[in-house]
């Protein structure tokens, strides 16, 4: 699945799905893990769904680590700019 153009695996989608559930982020849990049963190819995150993940990957796993980086890049900009 692809989340913010990164490649992410199935395995790793659900262990993110699952650090969303434990941190209460119960819709953006079902939202991935609605595009898994879905199959999509592609998830567009919402801002409140990049800092839900940011909130969970403090401490990434290596499959979700470039994840975090990308976010955390975007979210830095979007401070930068005022967003």
């Amino acid at each position: 699945m692809l989340l913010t153009g990164l490649d992410i695996t199935d395995h790793c989608v659900l262990h993110l799905v699952t650090r969303l559930r434990r941190a209460d982020f119960a819709h953006q849990a079902d939202t991935l893990e609605g595009a898994l049963v879905a199959q999509q190819e592609e998830v567009a995150l919402t801002i409140p769904d990049r800092i839900a993940v940011l909130t969970v990957l403090v401490d990434a796993p290596k499959g979700l680590a470039q994840l975090r980086a990308v976010l955390l890049q975007e979210e830095v900009w979007r401070q930068r700019e005022g967003m």
